[in-house]
């Protein structure tokens, strides 16, 4: 089976492709024993650029893992136009290349798709209603990918991290490191999700072939302000000092949804569902 992963370094890129050949075993598919991986990046390989259809479809991949994408959130604010182009359009090219061989794919989505105003997790068929360029950029991808393809599995995730990746754990590590003392919003609350986790998740679910929208995230859900707490615990640095404050109190370009985990209703009835975060951060921490 050839399988081309876009955003290849990336946090998701990396875990996948080292967890590939655990995951394929664990599938049991006789068709997944087999993988020829064909990882993609910059910048040889820039999806906003149309040529790179033809070259993709050249390869002829059977399933495409579409990780790349502007994740930079504030950056999104900054420059709407660049993030349609890389997060819509960019997935336009690689689906018509999916298209053209009639290849499989997986869409890397986020929570920011919903706008934060629900009183309960959100689930796979809620109403999607972006408040900042990151969240609507990625919209508009799942939407572009669903019209151009059948064989589609749209997987939305949040506030991802990984070994040796740039995320809010290493993020708020560095910064008690460095300053002693934090201060983290309350307002904001998500679910931390395991890079390696949803990897492991994404291999189980393209075996099964059941195309469709999906919320592959750890289990629990939390503020920025306890997911610091948890970080510094686990990290052995509960002396350092953390103020919470409010999502106005922290200037930044983006205004992130306030209220937006994601629960996994149909992933959980294939039977693909995802530790506790708190338990995927232990296993971040010994690695």
């Amino acid at each position: 089976m050839r399988v081309a992963i876009t955003g290849a370094n990336g946090q998701l890129g990396r875990a996948l492709q080292s967890t590939l050949a655990q995951a394929a075993r664990k599938a049991g598919e006789e068709r997944l024993r087999d993988v020829e991986l064909i990882p993609l990046n910059l910048p040889e390989w820039d999806i906003t650029n149309p040529q790179q259809t033809s070259r993709l479809a050249a390869l002829r991949p059977e399933l495409v893992i579409h990780c790349a994408a502007m994740t930079d959130v504030d950056g999104c604010a900054r420059d709407p136009e660049r993030a349609f182009r890389v997060n819509a359009f960019g997935t336009q090219n690689v689906a018509l290349a999916c298209q053209r061989v009639d290849a499989a794919m997986v869409y890397i989505s986020t929570n920011e798709v919903f706008d934060g105003l629900s009183e309960r997790p959100y689930l796979e068929f809620d109403k999607t209603n972006p408040i900042n360029p990151y969240g609507a950029s990625k919209l508009a991808g799942e939407i572009i990918a669903a019209r151009l393809l059948h064989r589609l599995y749209v997987v939305r995730i949040s506030w991802l991290f990984a070994p040796n990746g740039r995320n809010f754990v290493s993020k708020i590590l560095a910064r008690a490191d460095e300053y002693g003392t934090l201060q983290v919003v309350t307002d904001e609350v998500a679910n931390p999700t395991y890079a390696p986790d949803v990897a492991e998740a994404i291999w189980r679910l393209v075996t099964t072939e059941h195309y469709g929208i999906y919320h592959l995230v750890n289990e629990g859900y939390c503020s920025r302000y306890e997911y610091a707490l948890e970080i510094l615990k686990q990290a052995g640095r509960t002396h350092v000092p953390v103020q919470p404050i409010t999502r106005a109190q922290f200037k930044r370009a983006s205004c992130p949804p306030a209220f937006a985990p994601l629960r996994n209703t149909v992933g959980a009835a294939l039977g693909i569902c995802l530790r506790p975060w708190q338990e995927a951060l232990r296993d971040y921490f010994r690695a």
